[in-house]
């Protein structure tokens, strides 16, 4: 037996070699880049599970610069109305209603490509949508057909979980209204977005984005959307809490139609709030 053991500890060390280079090491995914399905504005790189039904009821009270006269925008708030349905772990469907000029919009969003412990560095999600403005009114604009009403978005959702604290995200977008506002702006606009998130406890993160709009108008009144947040993890859900420039919670509009100015103080107060059935 003596004579053996050389030879048995050498064969079980090869063994364990073995299993520290096993190539399956490489085929685990990275999860919880971001814990909620936004980062703050924009849609972050999380889906719903399979065949899990997510309701998520979403506030933006008004402009927190009028102080006592709208309760710190509490007299104005909007809200949105979220059903998000995990046809598979990669696909998701939704359905929302938004008071901010009463929009309705059906979204679908999907997993293209996962980061990898020591693989691909990043997580790549596509959404889309298609939203119907229905505040439009026939009264003020004569001529209006129910295809001025639509709106369209496409995004790229491109994030890296760098650490257990740190995740960030990039955003290419496209959203197009058939009816825009400002007379000299393009009906197809595009921005980029960026988002991050920094976990600071074991519940709560800070989370930021950014809407780096491209080919705005230039006497356009509206603003790059820029917002912060904090998202709370209770018993499996996430709380999220933000402030932003932005009242609407629509892509097409917190990218096209902010009013806000951090510097001024015109910003909006909102959260989110999620019921997983």
């Amino acid at each position: 037996m003596l004579l053996c053991a050389p030879f048995l500890a050498t064969a079980q060390g090869d063994l364990l070699n073995e299993i520290d280079t096993d190539d399956t090491i490489k085929d685990q995914f990275v999860t919880a880049a971001f814990k909620g399905l936004k980062v703050v504005n924009f849609e972050s790189t999380k889906l719903v599970a399979k065949k899990e039904f997510t309701f998520i009821v979403s506030h933006r009270f008004g402009s927190i610069e009028n102080g006592f006269d709208s309760f710190f925008g509490l007299d104005d708030a909007v809200t949105r109305l979220n059903f998000v349905y995990g046809i598979s772990d990669g696909l998701n469907i939704g359905l929302s209603r938004s008071s901010f000029q009463k929009i309705y919009e059906v979204s679908a969003k999907y997993r293209l490509l996962r980061q990898q412990d020591n693989g691909f560095p990043f997580t790549v999600v596509g959404f889309n949508s298609i939203l119907v403005n229905t505040a439009l009114e026939e009264a003020n604009l004569p001529k209006l057909e129910f295809k001025h009403r639509l709106g369209y978005t496409a995004q790229l959702l491109i994030s890296r979980k760098v650490n257990s604290n740190f995740s960030f995200e990039f955003a290419p977008t496209f959203f197009h209204d058939n009816y825009v506002q400002q007379n000299n702006q393009d009906n197809s606009q595009f921005a980029l977005g960026l988002g991050a998130r920094h976990k600071l406890t074991k519940r709560w993160s800070i989370n930021a984005d950014y809407g780096w709009h491209l080919n705005r108008a230039e006497n356009s009144p509206f603003k790059n959307p820029l917002s912060i947040g904090f998202d709370l993890e209770t018993g499996g859900h996430v709380f999220q809490l933000h402030f932003s420039n932005a009242q609407a919670m629509n892509t097409n509009g917190f990218l096209g139609q902010a009013t806000g100015d951090w510097s001024d103080g015109n910003i909006y107060f909102g959260f989110n709030l999620s019921r997983v059935f």
